[in-house]
């Protein structure tokens, strides 16, 4: 009886696993749906009753599993790396052209090419052809452990077919939703009253990333194979198109419409025909994905630092739809950049609902000719980010009105400064500024600024949060108590923080002037600076032909500085500062005898261990050096850290002398620099 029952039970399981290749992987359905469900009842009606046959990867195992409290991190042994795109011809033309000029060659390319599905990339392992692992793609290095909710995916094979697969194979692909199964999850979700999903690839997302992988099992998800990763104990075949065709073999789902085709013309074929089809398919793609599909090709063309040389992403013309701009707003970013939205007469493009879009900036506007109440074109660069790309003129209606772009911050009424040559105009007000207030007193606070110790992001938070300060200047009248009333912190490190506050009170002028986060200046520049004009009066006072003087300050950088100080807003908070007790050592003019490297000229490159590059180039200057970015007959010394470049290459060609990080630690400490 025993012997009938596994033997019965294993029938089933092959039968059905046969049915799930034909519908799937074949798309040729060989039962009715109604038979498909009677067999899998039945089967798991006896893998209930005898529990000791039921396996792993049993076709009944598709229905989920316990919920989970928080998924766990994965990390990717070979990295799942993101594609380039191209958006036209002549990007794809250059995509190709960068091919043959790297592989140094004129003949015609075989490409692979399928459609871009609009799902989730994911990572599957099969462990001796079982379903073992599965992660989202992450940052590329680590992603989510999704196991149980993938195993629900009814095309997902638990088993793979036959016996030649590696012992260890990763399969890649793309886990989606189809349009009837999106449109049949909405309707059942708007029958019960539950919130509506706003596109396909929103549903499948919430769907795969759900802890309690019961609920994963309900929704109508899909998956595409389009490559491979880890591969061990086993070999696949040596191109591209034929490894995904094994796959096939081995139960896995392959997208219908992938192709092989020779030369780019035929490639552009393929994406002209799928972009004519689009409505058609039954899956929503943003384009199409065109591969080298010879792996030996592929290796020899590598990798850049996120993407493979050999494959592009081949992206459609965004969907675009038309609109009445009603307003335009302008908002403040943490560092202070001033951008226009326009706000616009909502309209559902791309599969959302768009109401807001960017301007970018002040010649932006220009180049569109827009005006508040014109009918607008707004396209989803990308299916993603919505821009307004053309203006209706013949719908101008007679009172539209010119978009004036502001000359005082929005929210702190600082002057807003646009530099020449710069798109971006930005807020002065860096030290009261609402919109940047976080940023600036982190930076005040930071090591290399004043060096609050204990004094983290998670704590300006809170500080700015409820509103205990408003400025860097604020810090200093905070009381112990203030401290106590914060989330995890006790009073001991309320009174040490107090401490930290009045140690950070005796500063150099070069920290100061580095702490105000004034743009562009960096810990080099305020040294230089400090060491310059040796007051904080004189920085304030300093004009721009001034500051043009100092070493390493042009135009722009002395434009920034002048900028900042003449904002009556920061000079407040720099005076309440100095009321506070801020105090540095009075600097003098160096003599000869102090700055013993005056006239020579030094070039730091590479990577410095001890020191960093900032820290070193300050210190050389300090001590009368001129710190350059590039190497010429000039240069008197240049300093190697390890992975040293071109610019090593170069001085010893020119007979420069060459220094180590060491050498220069001998040197400054030489000089006591």
């Amino acid at each position: 009886m025993t012997s009938s029952i596994s033997e019965q039970i294993n029938h089933l399981r092959t039968t059905l696993e046969q049915h799930n290749y034909s519908y799937y992987v074949l798309d040729t359905p060989s039962i009715p749906d109604a038979e498909y469900d009677r067999l899998l009842r039945t089967l798991s009606e006896l893998e209930t009753q005898h529990p000791e046959f039921l396996t792993a990867d049993s076709p009944t195992q598709k229905v989920g599993g316990a919920a989970l409290a928080k998924f766990e991190q994965v990390a990717h042994q070979v990295p799942m790396l993101s594609l380039d795109n191209a958006f036209g011809e002549d990007e794809f033309s250059g995509f190709n052209r960068r091919i043959k000029e790297r592989l140094m060659s004129t003949e015609e390319l075989t490409f692979c090419c399928e459609p871009k599905l609009d799902g989730l990339a994911v990572s599957i392992i099969y462990r001796d052809g079982v379903l073992v692992q599965a992660a989202t793609r992450g940052d590329g290095f680590t992603g989510e452990n999704i196991t149980q909710n993938v195993k629900t995916i009814r095309n997902v094979p638990l088993k793979l077919r036959g016996d030649d697969y590696p012992r260890e194979l990763e399969v890649r692909g793309e886990v989606f939703m189809d349009s009837a199964g999106f449109e049949k999850l909405n309707a059942e979700a708007e029958k019960r009253g539950d919130k509506v999903f706003v596109n396909p690839r929103n549903a499948a997302a919430g769907s795969l990333r759900q802890l309690d992988s019961k609920i994963t099992a309900k929704r109508p998800l899909m998956f595409y194979a389009y490559s491979t990763g880890l591969v061990a104990d086993g070999t696949l075949p040596e191109d591209h198109y034929q490894q995904l065709a094994k796959l096939t073999d081995w139960g896995l789902p392959l997208c219908p419409e992938t192709k092989l085709v020779e030369g780019p013309k035929a490639a552009l074929a393929y994406y002209n025909d799928i972009l004519t089809r689009r409505s058609e398919l039954k899956y929503e793609i943003d384009g199409v994905v065109i591969k080298v599909n010879k792996k030996a090709l592929q290796e020899r063309l590598g990798f850049v630092a996120r993407a493979p040389r050999w494959a592009i992403a081949y992206k459609f013309p965004a969907q675009e739809e038309i609109t009445q701009l009603l307003d335009v707003e302008f908002q403040v970013g943490r560092t202070g950049a001033i951008t226009p939205v326009a706000r616009l007469e909502p309209v559902f493009v791309g599969g959302v609902t768009v109401s807001n879009a960017t301007l970018h900036n002040a010649d932006e506007i220009a180049r569109l000719g827009v005006k508040v109440g014109d009918t607008v074109i707004i396209r989803r660069a990308g299916d993603v980010i919505p821009q307004i790309t053309q203006v209706v003129l013949e719908q101008r209606p007679s009172d539209a009105k010119e978009i004036v772009f502001p000359t005082m911050c929005p929210i702190c009424d600082s002057h807003i400064e646009r530099v020449e040559g710069e798109a971006v105009a930005r807020c002065t007000g860096g030290l009261v500024c609402q919109a940047q207030r976080k940023q600036a007193i982190k930076h005040f606070a930071s090591r290399k600024a004043l060096d609050i110790d204990g004094l983290g992001d998670k704590i300006v938070d809170q500080l700015v949060d409820r509103e205990l300060i408003k400025t860097p200047a604020d810090l200093f009248i905070l009381k112990q108590g203030h401290f106590e009333s914060l989330e995890r912190m006790g009073p001991k490190s309320a009174k040490n923080l107090v401490a930290a506050l009045d140690d950070a009170k005796t500063t150099t002028l070069a920290k100061f002037l580095y702490s105000l986060g004034i743009r562009e200046v960096g810990e080099a520049t305020a040294q230089n600076l400090a060491n310059h004009f040796l007051t904080l009066e004189n920085v304030i006072d300093a004009s721009i032909e001034q500051l043009i003087e100092v070493s390493d300050v042009g135009e722009i950088v002395a434009k920034h500085v002048r900028g900042f100080f003449t904002e009556e807003h920061n000079l407040t908070v720099v005076n309440e500062l100095i009321a506070q007790g801020i105090n540095w050592p009075q600097l003098t003019a160096p003599s000869e005898q102090e700055q013993p490297l005056a006239g020579l000229t030094y070039v730091l490159t590479g990577t410095l261990n001890t020191l960093n590059r900032n820290d070193a180039k300050a210190r050389l200057q300090q001590l009368g050096a001129k710190v350059s970015g590039s190497v010429s007959a000039k240069t008197d010394a240049l300093v190697a850290g390890e992975k040293a470049g071109s610019k090593l290459t170069k001085a010893q060609e020119l007979g420069i002398e060459i220094l180590t990080e060491d050498d220069l630690i001998t040197l400054l400490e030489t000089h006591n620099g």
